[in-house]
């Protein structure tokens, strides 16, 4: 398969206190939530000088990317201005008719990796260039060395601080933290034939084995005792919806209270479950996980993420050139042999990857229109069948 461009796709984010209703409204669309729930969680871009970070950080990773591809890198969002259909459309004004998606999340689930597949399908129907434009996507990246080595010297860093303070390794905490999500998604996280559905599904799994390698790389380069890190739990932040619905736990506040508790001295706090430094890590984390860790007498520390860190990126550069069978692209397990513990994820999704519990349609439904392919109960024979070539269809 040849590529005419990368397409990296963003969540999006408002530039400016006017944009921050109508961009929660957009992510929320559909969902029944009422505009005084937006207007509280509003307060946090409003703190934050009413914008997010986000679209700035893709844009930058947008800009490290051209450096190491040699063809366009284009940019699009889900929720905000540039949007994925304006960003497809102007492609095939160009020329560009066969574009290669990288998102801007790095493990598997429906949110995380499946519904950008579905902005990419739905993109192509709302332009009418279905059958014109052809969009794959890059696999999930979570396993990329160059994703976790910030993660890993941020951490060692940390602890040199704690240390410096008087705290031992021994009295600290590292913590992992993620977006939490529907236990239901969780479970569903991953494909079924490659043996990943159950409970926490491929998502949970995928993290436990990213905070396993950290871990014994931090060990490895702050000289612990025995090659050993500290002790560490996987947390989750950022839950929304209504509490009747599960989300996986525990909350990253909850496990500092907990760890004051039990005698802890300090934590920090490690956001493997994100690419850049969005609203919600600062927020979630540099705020609210903060004023938790001062409240219970703990030293705190936040590692950053890797943003564009040049690690992240030629890895990420790498991954997608393998997708392009360009000049120097080995295959993706010979340059990253993957982690123990969870499936390498292959260049197209595995059947019934990532569902979306929410959806119930039969899978026997006949996939009349572009409209219908983002149906999960829909399998790839059928999709590939419908007459859509536009959408990633390759059999698995």
């Amino acid at each position: 398969m040849t590529y005419d461009a990368v397409l990296l796709a963003g969540f999006g984010g408002p530039e400016g206190p006017d944009d921050v209703m109508p961009f929660l409204r957009n992510v929320t669309r559909g969902r029944g939530i009422p505009d005084e729930r937006l207007v509280e969680v509003s307060h946090h871009y409003q703190a934050l000088g009413g914008r997010s970070p986000i679209n700035e950080q893709c844009r930058a990773l947008q800009q490290a990317l051209q450096a190491e591809l040699d063809l366009p890198v284009l940019w699009g969002n889900r929720n905000w201005d540039p949007y994925v259909a304006d960003v497809v459309r102007d492609a095939h004004a160009a020329g560009l008719t066969r574009l290669l998606g990288v998102a801007t999340s790095a493990y598997s689930s429906y949110s995380s990796c499946r519904q950008y597949r579905e902005d990419f399908g739905m993109a192509l129907d709302a332009t009418g260039l279905v059958g014109s434009v052809r969009i794959d996507k890059v696999q999930p990246y979570f396993d990329l060395p160059g994703f976790r080595a910030p993660f890993v010297e941020g951490t060692v860093a940390a602890l040199r601080s704690a240390q410096a303070a008087g705290i031992a390794p021994a009295d600290l905490e590292i913590v992992f933290t993620t977006h939490s999500i529907p236990t239901t998604m969780a479970d569903t996280s991953g494909s079924a034939s490659l043996g990943d559905h159950g409970d926490g599904g491929a998502y949970v799994a995928q993290h436990l084995a990213v905070g396993a390698a950290v871990i014994a790389e931090v060990a490895a380069a702050a000289g612990l005792a025995g090659g050993t890190g500290p002790a560490w739990p996987l947390a989750y932040q950022s839950r929304s919806g209504p509490p009747s619905v599960p989300w996986l736990e525990p909350d990253i506040n909850d496990v500092i209270t907990a760890l004051a508790a039990a005698g802890r001295r300090g934590v920090v706090v490690v956001p493997i479950g994100f690419v850049s430094d969005h609203v919600e890590v600062i927020w979630d984390l540099d705020r609210e996980a903060a004023d938790t860790a001062q409240e219970a007498g703990l030293f705190f520390a936040r590692v950053g993420t890797p943003g564009t860190d040049p690690r992240f990126v030629a890895d990420l550069a790498a991954l997608i050139r393998h997708r392009l069978g360009g000049a120097g692209s080995a295959p993706a397990a010979d340059r990253f042999p993957g982690l123990a513990g969870v499936t390498r994820r292959p260049d197209f999704c595995a059947t019934r990857c990532c569902v979306n519990a929410r959806v119930t349609r039969p899978t026997t439904a006949a996939v009349d229109s572009a409209a219908d392919w983002p149906d999960p109960g829909v399998d790839r024979a059928r999709l590939a069948a419908s007459g859509i070539p536009g959408v990633d269809a390759s059999p698995r």
